[in-house]
């Protein structure tokens, strides 16, 4: 890890100064919370387990707060913004902390559910704090998009992080946490409050790890199927997976029959299965 100046980081001050000197207010449109306090980013990196060789991608970095820690720690950063004043300031922001560090970073200007490739090596780490509204669609397109991304870290709204990391059986396990563990291990790294943020948000937040597969799901069914079953299975949660996935099947029978040869109970919920359960459903459909 470099060491440089600890002033290079954001602090309270500096993101109120650098808005003001911007013109912008946080949104919640975009369900923007910028970060304003220095040891919750550091803590981020640390979590992350940033390394010196790491090209880490981060989505929504708005003023550079986790940017500049990031910076400090991996071999390169590269940042997707989709707000125009905030993708033009963020270079310039680098550039005046972290001068040394510079040529180490890269803006994409765009969308994150848009983008299909990124400048430089392909990134090995995934760390951003996403915003509220859209941070599971976010999270799964990169994770798809992007193989080489071994680790992620990522702080979204606490009840989403739950979400996530929840396990079958867990009352909150649906779409979000079978999809997530589709591409990795998942799990809860710790929680923060809400004022490290500005403005506050009326939330608090949750930091959730996600580690590769070393090895996929075994499956001969393609991601695409798996995750319809998924999306059917939890349509009508509360009904039982012969009745839920009867629509996807073509019938209850039909359903029950692809149950039966996936060695699922048809009587069996959604939220009581595992993504190799799901994908051997998927596998059975005749």
């Amino acid at each position: 890890m470099s060491t440089t100046d600890p002033d290079a980081l954001l602090g309270p001050a500096d993101i109120r100064e650098l808005a003001a000197a911007l013109g912008v207010r946080p949104t919640k449109q975009r369900g923007q919370n910028f970060v304003i306090d220095a040891n919750t980013v550091r803590r981020i990196v640390r979590t992350a387990a940033v390394a010196p060789d790491d090209v880490v991608v981060e989505v929504g970095p708005g003023l550079g707060s986790l940017t500049l820690a990031l910076l400090e720690a991996a071999d390169r950063v590269v940042a997707v913004e989709i707000d125009d004043v905030l993708a033009a300031a963020l270079p310039a922001t680098v550039a005046a902390r972290l001068p040394g560090r510079a040529e180490r970073f890269s803006l994409v200007h765009s969308d994150a559910m848009h983008v299909q490739e990124l400048p430089g090596p392909a990134p090995t780490a995934l760390v951003a704090n996403l915003p509220y509204n859209v941070a599971v669609p976010v999270l799964l397109h990169m994770l798809d998009r992007f193989p080489t991304i071994e680790r992620t870290l990522v702080m979204v709204q606490a009840e989403v992080a739950d979400r996530l990391a929840a396990v079958p059986g867990n009352k909150v396990y649906g779409v979000p946490s079978v999809k997530a563990n589709w591409y990795a291990d998942v799990k809860r790294a710790g929680s923060i409050g809400r004022n490290v943020f500005w403005p506050a948000p009326n939330v608090d937040s949750g930091l959730v790890s996600l580690v590769r597969r070393t090895s996929p799901v075994e499956t001969t069914a393609t991601k695409a199927d798996v995750f319809a079953v998924v999306d059917a299975a939890f349509a009508q949660r509360r009904k039982t997976l012969r009745a839920a996935l009867a629509g996807w099947a073509g019938s209850p029978a039909a359903a029950e029959a692809a149950l039966v040869a996936a060695g699922v109970s048809p009587q069996a919920r959604g939220e009581s299965l595992t993504v190799e359960q799901f994908a051997r459903i998927a596998e059975a459909r005749q």
